[in-house]
């Protein structure tokens, strides 16, 4: 199966929680099915993107990096690469490269799916991120990669600024429905 075959069945199965997750998710296939090449970062009108929150161990401490482009605090994740086979594969790997944790309990089902603006393209292009959910393993370190200026954990009722209204309805959502395993 490919990446972009991954998406469609993703996206396909992915029961949205509420009805503008539910256009987002119908957005995104379309987005899919116009474009074979939609699930990289080639394709200049948008790509599926794959994100991970990270909590800690008891689910009331979130990881955020505080991205070197956009300067904001935000989730772990990024573009898709050619060794990725699935969505759920580079949501993990993205969160690990970012985290510096290994054994994250990563749960295989998107928690939300987010649409915004990004400048990777002089034309303008939109990042369709499947957002993720992870818990890091008790006691977890966490070291800061070369894409961060700072990682860090924060209560989950107290997050950060600058940061945004898609990363806080991330938190809303995953605390709202602990993810077992």
């Amino acid at each position: 199966m490919t990446l972009h075959a991954d998406a469609v069945r993703v996206l396909t199965t992915w029961q949205a929680p509420d009805p503008a997750q539910d256009r987002l998710r119908q957005d995104f296939l379309r987005h899919l099915e116009d474009h074979a090449n939609g699930t990289w970062r080639e394709c200049v009108p948008g790509h599926i993107t794959a994100s991970t929150l990270v909590l800690d161990a008891t689910g009331t401490q979130v990881l955020l990096t505080l991205h070197s482009k956009v300067k904001a605090w935000l989730q772990l994740g990024g573009h898709c690469e050619a060794g990725d086979r699935t969505l759920a594969e580079a949501a993990l790997r993205e969160a690990t490269e970012e985290s510096g944790i290994p054994d994250l309990a990563f749960h295989p089902d998107p928690v939300q799916l987010d649409r915004h603006a990004v400048r990777c393209h002089p034309e303008g292009s939109w990042h369709l991120d499947v957002q993720y959910v992870a818990y890091a393993p008790e006691n977890a370190r966490h070291a800061i990669s070369d894409e961060s200026d700072d990682l860090r954990w924060f209560a989950a009722a107290d997050l950060p600024t600058p940061t945004d209204e898609a990363v806080r309805r991330l938190v809303t959502r995953a605390l709202g429905k602990r993810v077992a395993f």
